[in-house]
């Protein structure tokens, strides 16, 4: 009988999947992480009743260092930078899926489980993640990052299951989180306010700086780089006549560009540091659907190998505002062939 240690959030995803991993003849054990000073001590109580209730053990532990270092600060860097992060792609890969399976082999534990909306299937010798079955709640694209070993190690009980269901059996559980909201926001910034957040956390005095039309004319002035992001019109805080866009933006320079929504679209993407699922490494252009934000319908395109182990893709229609830093993730039908980290949009 195999040993799973359960990330527990005290939400209503992971007390039901501890449910689940028991019926399914698991030998369930639940841990809590707790990854920063906004974390909500409640949440630990609540994963505990639900320990209590199914007679599995509970553990919590105490990983803020860990998460500053992997999520925050790289959070921070990536903003100051000028680019877009996703930190619940980074914490997934470090933190959900790095320090929480070093906690369960440290415990007797075989596996993992987490109360992602996804699958994974083992065919010909790999382990490949698939979309969940319900397609509204699918989290697929924060977790293309996750290696062979990860896959092998992890178990998603929530894969096939609506929300809806989710929720009928938290209530038939009569568990405390059974009518819990699902959290929105990132975590350690509950209120969407991520330059304030950088500027109290990193002591970081955003510079006033140029905006500047795509010509490099100055057409006014910005309140600093990380307040803004590409594609944004609203807030922008100057009145030009007619809709204008952030185009891009410099951090190096302290230079945010405006124009017209025109030129906000890319046929070609370039991205890096790319993980691939179903292989090791990509040896031929290859049709996929992609997408480069969480909620973004997927679209044709095809990926391209690089010889510096970059890929280039081509969507088949311009898609608006890819953003550096973001995440661009392949698939094909419901397989994740894979993901990197935008480097830019290519005219």
């Amino acid at each position: 009988m195999q040993k799973v240690l359960l990330g527990m959030s005290g939400g209503v995803d992971s007390s039901v999947c501890a449910a689940l991993l028991k019926q399914n003849g698991f030998l369930v054990g639940g841990v809590t992480l707790n990854l920063n000073d906004s974390f909500d001590l409640s949440n630990i109580d609540d994963a505990k009743a639900v320990c209590e209730k199914l007679g599995i053990e509970h553990i919590t532990a105490q990983l803020k260092n860990e998460f500053k270092k992997y999520v925050i600060d790289n959070f921070i860097d990536e903003y100051i930078s000028g680019n877009t992060p996703n930190p619940c792609i980074v914490c997934n890969k470090y933190i959900k899926f790095g320090k929480m399976l070093e906690i369960a082999r440290q415990n007797g534990y075989q596996k993992i489980a987490t109360g992602h909306y996804a699958r994974i299937i083992e065919r010909d010798g790999r382990y490949l993640l698939c979309k969940a079955k319900d397609i509204t709640k699918d989290q697929t694209y924060v977790l293309y990052c996750l290696t062979q070993e990860q896959l092998a190690s992890a178990v998603f009980p929530l894969g096939t299951l609506s929300k809806a269901q989710v929720r009928e059996i938290a209530e038939k559980e009569n568990f405390v989180s059974a009518r819990k909201k699902d959290s929105q926001d990132i975590c350690f910034v509950p209120d969407g306010d991520y330059a304030n957040f950088i500027e109290k956390t990193a002591n970081f005095v955003s510079q006033t700086g140029d905006y500047v039309n795509r010509a490099g004319e100055k057409i006014g002035q910005h309140k600093g780089v990380i307040h803004y992001t590409i594609g944004q019109r609203k807030g922008l805080g100057i009145a030009l006549g007619k809709p204008a866009f952030v185009i891009s933006k410099d951090a190096k320079t302290n230079r945010v560009v405006l124009g017209d929504q025109e030129f906000l679209f890319y046929k070609k993407v370039l991205v890096k540091d790319v993980n691939f699922i179903p292989f090791d490494k990509l040896s031929c252009e290859m049709e996929v659907t992609a997408k480069f934000r969480y909620s973004q319908k997927e679209q044709k395109a095809v990926i391209k190998p690089l010889d510096n182990g970059q890929v280039l893709v081509e969507f088949f229609e311009p898609q608006r505002a890819p953003s550096s830093g973001q995440a661009a993730v392949f698939y094909n039908g419901d397989i994740v062939v894979g993901g990197g980290t935008i480097i830019c949009g290519i005219e």
